[in-house]
């Protein structure tokens, strides 16, 4: 079978999906299809490492190249965004026919790419991996006008895209009812299966000691509680009742550490500055073979999500702590991948927005009560064996395109290796 991944970041740059799409066509190389991907020269950040244009074997990989300029404003991104629209438009029209294409949502719409090549090959079957809402997230965000002509011709490109997927896969049921709400006029004409976000499980086997953090010593992390955040601070994440719980905390041995970047870094470093704290750190991106690391040197994970974020974003931070064995602080709204996780292992405490109070209570108890803090550690990681790994997830991919494929599955698989 021939199945070609799009998306405009791919490993070894640091974004989550960039790893997300490496795993799914190292897998799909593996079981012995002709995997192919379309990404970018260009990075998630600056910082992001970066690779040949062209990899051939299996997968093969396509890197486009694209201006670079960046995240800085969003009319930088977009220029970035046009480029690789056009070049991503370009190669799926000249590609050989595909069996299967499974585009992500980096950046929005390019899976009409994916349309293109299917009027060139009308058998091709398209799969929608759903990461991002847009309009909804920029409307929720305050960047674009609700109800907004920009908004609306949005949901036009939305309704006329869905109508010709042949599956729809979300990270969980919140974007599930979002999108099927509006952009499906029958529902059941476009299957929908959930699929959390995963890491690798040999990045993190069992028992493991990780590597000490060399910056952990500068920041005298040994002998304090640290809550860690590791990745993007984003518009969708909210971190107001973390730097309230920071300041009820000051005069303990505790240590929230910020290690990534994102459009609300500077804001949590101003507000830390304002409260006059000196138990909140920050320290830039580092590289994924790091983070591992980053967590060994932490007693739990901070995960945050603005209540009006739900559905339309879901936080892929949560695995890699999960398998670190690092109970989850997350403060956001019920029903996200998150509340689902910690409420179906019991490995964290899920709070609201504005709980500062809960957050200090959690943090003070989990110092206080060191056996109820292991057990939850234990939990953490028992919840990565079971559902947060590559071993446990990629199988629902499996079903998904031998669903999307039908009988067709085992002529395909001979015609890609004709």
């Amino acid at each position: 079978m021939r199945v070609t991944i799009i998306n405009q970041f791919y490993a070894p740059d640091i974004s989550p999906t960039a790893h997300l799409a490496a795993s799914l066509a190292e897998d799909r190389a593996r079981r012995g299809d002709e995997a192919t991907v379309v990404s970018s020269l260009g990075g998630y950040v600056p910082t992001s490492a970066e690779a040949r244009a062209e990899h051939e074997g299996n997968p093969k990989i396509h890197r486009l190249w694209t201006p670079r300029f960046g995240k800085a404003t969003i009319l930088k991104r977009c220029l970035d965004y046009l480029c690789f629209y056009a070049l991503c438009a370009w190669t799926l029209m000249t590609m050989p026919r595909q069996d299967v294409i499974v585009s992500l949502t980096t950046p929005p719409y390019i899976a009409w790419t994916a349309v293109l090549h299917r009027l060139f090959h009308p058998g091709a079957k398209i799969v929608l991996w759903n990461m991002d809402c847009y309009p909804d997230a920029a409307e929720r965000l305050g960047v674009m006008k609700k109800g907004g002509a920009l908004s609306a011709s949005m949901r036009w490109l939305n309704r006329r895209l869905f109508s010709r997927l042949d599956h729809l896969v979300t990270l969980d049921t919140a974007m599930t009812d979002l999108l099927v709400s509006q952009y499906v006029a029958r529902p059941e004409e476009l299957p929908v299966t959930v699929i959390p976000n995963w890491e690798k499980a040999e990045m993190f086997p069992a028992g493991a000691t990780p590597e000490a953090w060399a910056p952990a010593r500068e920041y005298g992390l040994a002998d304090r509680f640290t809550v860690v955040y590791l990745g993007n601070t984003g518009y969708g994440h909210e971190f107001d009742t973390v730097l309230d719980a920071a300041t009820a905390l000051a005069g303990e041995p505790v240590t929230f550490l910020f290690v990534g970047g994102g459009q609300r870094w500077d804001e949590i470093a101003e507000g830390a500055a304002r409260r006059g704290l000196t138990n909140v750190i920050l320290h830039g991106y580092v590289p994924k073979e790091e983070t591992p690391a980053v967590m060994g040197a932490a007693d739990c994970a901070l995960i945050t999500l603005r209540d009006l974020s739900l559905g339309v974003m879901s936080p892929s931070k949560m695995h890699a702590n999960l398998a670190a064995g690092l109970p989850i602080l997350y403060v956001g709204p019920e029903r996200s991948n998150v509340d689902d996780g910690i409420r179906r292992f019991g490995c964290g405490v899920s709070l609201r927005e504005g709980d500062a109070a809960g957050v200090e209570r959690f943090i003070r108890e989990s110092m206080s009560d060191r056996a109820a803090h292991e057990e939850r550690r234990r939990r953490a990681r028992r919840a990565f064996d079971e559902a947060y790994h590559d071993g446990a997830t990629l199988p629902a991919f499996d079903a998904v395109l031998a669903s999307v494929m039908g009988e067709q599955a085992g002529a395909a698989a001979q015609g890609a290796s004709a």
